[in-house]
């Protein structure tokens, strides 16, 4: 369980790609400071990462699914995949809110590696989702008196049992059936940040890859494989190579061949992760630039309307979401349903999904 770096360090192969990566990225998180539409990017980004970082280890999430689940709006009982997915983009979101160094510190890496912003654990299997049932009002059906008693004394019985939970702390024990006993996380945590500390004489960049391939190579936490590029990407934040945004690592990663940064060469797996990050940057810059329009071309469509429109509004919504339903318009803006869809055919928003039911519209 010891990761070590290359000697003599291949500073020469080593070079151009760095300084590419660096001018990329660099240009990127200037672009983000002083645009007004930042906060959307990052909304948005953080969905495709959390898609991607399950996309490496294997796994299909679709983003629709993604956005409909983080809203509560399920179509059906969501996967583990999902799930994961989802743990994914919650932690993403802790992290971008800390302050940077914070997911790489100590008490970060205690508190992520005990259980990421409660998710719980990998091993836990979703709950099926309820039916939802669209009931007219002064149509729903009596409940019998007994019955609604017997259901006060469950949910008195519930609530003694979270007060007793919360005064001792929740007991989480790792299922033998998913985790490994003898993995030995704490040894294997601890080789990897001594790998990242003797990065620290090298630039912030080569360092986040190394810490990056560390953490492939090693695996200090069962089954969060994907905390890895994460955690590269706070570093990249406390060393001030990304001020002003949260690198979507797992995404730039898709963006290489799998075989690359997979290669039994550690050379390779660094000049591969220093090209993914150059890729996943200059994609980030067009995507950018491709929202900001579409927000332009949005904003001249609402140009006189009063005051009180919802219009405005909406577009906010549709730039920090890769799409949007009409329950999900309804539950953000405060109108029906009903008024959704006739704000989203006002503004010309391009369906997504192409069904005739359960329809999402967008910005590509």
């Amino acid at each position: 369980m010891v990761y070590r770096l290359l000697e003599p360090f291949p500073w020469a192969a080593l070079a151009p790609p760095l300084a590419a990566a660096e001018d990329a990225l660099a240009r990127l998180d200037q672009h983000l400071a002083t645009s007004p539409i930042r906060h959307g990017w990052a909304a948005r980004t953080a969905f495709a990462d959390a898609c991607a970082s399950l996309a490496l280890q294997g796994d299909l999430v679709l983003l629709e699914d993604l956005v409909l689940h983080d809203a509560g709006r399920d179509r059906h009982a969501p996967s583990q995949e999902l799930t994961r997915a989802h743990a994914v983009l919650r932690t993403r979101r802790r992290i971008s809110a800390a302050e940077p160094g914070w997911a790489t510190s100590p008490a970060g890496l205690a508190s992520l590696s005990e259980d990421p912003d409660g998710a719980g654990g990998q091993d836990a299997i979703p709950a099926p989702a309820a039916p939802s049932i669209d009931t007219a009002e002064g149509d729903l059906p009596e409940v019998d008196d007994a019955f609604s008693a017997e259901l006060a004394d469950i949910d008195a019985l519930i609530a003694r049992s979270s007060r007793r939970l919360a005064d001792t702390g929740p007991v989480r024990e790792k299922s033998p059936l998913v985790y490994d006993p003898a993995w030995g996380e704490t040894e294997r945590l601890a080789a990897w940040r001594h790998a990242v500390a003797d990065t620290r004489s090298l630039p912030p960049l080569l360092a986040a890859t190394i810490a990056v391939d560390a953490w492939t190579a090693l695996e200090p936490l069962q089954h969060r494989a994907w905390l890895g590029p994460l955690l590269a990407a706070d570093f990249l934040r406390a060393r001030d190579k990304a001020r002003h945004h949260l690198p979507a690592l797992a995404s730039a990663l898709r963006r290489v061949p799998r075989d690359r940064w997979l290669s039994r060469d550690p050379q390779a797996r660094w000049l591969a992760i220093l090209d993914a990050v150059t890729a996943g940057a200059e994609q980030s810059m067009r995507d950018h630039d491709r929202w900001m329009l579409a927000r332009e071309g949005l904003l001249l469509k609402v140009r006189g309307r009063r005051g009180s429109s919802s219009l405005p509004r909406l577009i906010d919504l549709v730039l920090a979401r890769p799409l949007v339903s009409a329950t999900t318009i309804a539950d953000e803006l405060g109108v029906t349903p009903r008024a959704a869809q006739t704000l989203v055919a006002e503004l010309g928003l391009r369906e997504l999904t192409g069904r005739g039911r359960y329809r999402a519209w967008g910005i590509l």
